[in-house]
Order: structure tokens, then C-alpha cells, then sequence
């Protein structure tokens, strides 16, 4: 695994995302996408984010523990969702997050996992 030089801000980064994501599940008129099942298709989006990032900060052995941390966070916004009076808990909603954990995973074992590192290259080169 690589190490980062910004590491903690790659994952204050990534815990900004998961905010967002808690937010934009808990709001009462969330943006949909303007697709047909936007609403499925962000949420394996957002999911499949979420896993990518992380598991560029953490070795493969912690993604099977990553990617349970994030169906559960899934599930709790779901639940919640579910306790809401403008809101409803859908199970379809937890197996499109669920979808997009494993996509995350997936695409861990692509280019796509090293994108963290080319950036913070990038960075590293143009910075003062």
C-alpha cells in the first residue's frame, strides 16, 4: 500500500463525502439525477465513491471491514429514513448502495485505484 504525504486530508476529504452522502439521504427533497432510476443510480454512485476512496487509503486486507462499515452506514440512513415523516426506508435503496460498494471494490483492482496517488503527484509537483 502507499503511502500519502496528505493522508489526512485525503481522509478529512473522505469523511466530508460521507457527510454529504448522510445529508443528502436525510433531506427531504434530495437532487435526483435526471436519468430513468436516478435515484437508484446516485445511490451506487455515492456508494461506489465512497468505497473507492477509502480503499486507496487502506490495504486490501481492510476492505472487507470497509465495505461492511459502509453497507451498515447504508442500512442506519435507511432505517433512519425510515423514522422520518418525509422520508421512507426502501430496500431497493440499500441494495443499490450495496451495489455500489461492490462496484468501489471492484474497481480497486483497476487504475481507478491509484487516482489518490496521481493526484497527490500532481500536487505534490506543482506545490510551493
Amino acid at each position: 500500500m502507499p503511502t500519502y504525504r496528505w493522508r489526512k486530508l485525503w481522509l478529512l476529504i473522505g469523511w466530508l463525502l460521507v457527510a454529504s452522502v448522510a445529508y443528502l439521504s436525510l433531506v427531504p427533497d434530495p437532487p435526483t439525477l435526471p436519468v430513468s432510476a436516478g435515484d437508484k443510480v446516485g445511490h451506487v454512485l455515492a456508494y461506489g465513491t465512497l468505497m473507492l476512496w477509502f480503499l486507496q487509503l487502506n490495504p486490501p486486507s481492510r476492505w472487507a471491514v470497509l465495505a461492511a462499515a459502509l453497507v451498515t452506514i447504508g442500512i442506519v440512513l435507511e432505517l433512519v429514513q425510515g423514522l422520518s415523516a418525509a422520508r421512507s426506508a426502501e430496500l431497493l435503496d440499500v441494495l443499490a448502495n450495496t451495489a455500489g460498494v461492490l462496484c468501489g471494490w471492484l474497481l480497486g483492482h483497476t487504475r481507478a485505484a491509484t487516482a489518490l496517488q496521481a493526484l497527490e503527484r500532481t500536487l505534490t509537483r506543482i506545490s510551493i
